[in-house]
């Protein structure tokens, strides 16, 4: 089926170039870089991205201070653990030395009795 409207080349050729006319007078009366407006919008842009920026930093620094609190926190149960067990080692030596004194002590009553009993035995022999 044909258009109604049989367009020919010429007239093809002219829309087009009344298009492309249109597109340019669009561009053509679009705000320029220096009008106020266009650096009113920027700036204000420019203002929201670095309050966005002030953000991130500010976000980032608390992430840094936790991240600081956190390292100082394990730190910190790191040596009460470590003086824990440093202490648990001492008692458990002390315990040690301790029961070595009693089997030591022990040893030395049973042999100073057995001495006493051997003196008593010579004495009643002679």
């Amino acid at each position: 089926m044909r258009h109604p409207s049989d367009n020919s080349f010429a007239e093809r050729r002219k829309t087009a170039a009344d298009a492309k006319r249109e597109l340019l007078a669009k561009f053509a009366s679009a705000p320029k870089l220096t009008d106020p407006a266009v650096q009113e919008r920027r700036a204000e842009r420019e203002a929201l991205a670095a309050a966005r920026e002030a953000r991130r930093a500010e976000r980032e620094a608390l992430k840094a201070a936790e991240n600081e609190r956190q390292l100082q926190e394990a730190a910190a149960l790191a040596a009460a653990a470590e003086a824990h067990e440093k202490a648990a080692a001492e008692a458990q030596q002390a315990e040690t030395n301790a029961r070595v004194a009693r089997v030591v002590a022990d040893e030395a009553a049973r042999k100073a009795e057995r001495d006493r009993r051997y003196a008593a035995r010579k004495a009643r022999q002679g």
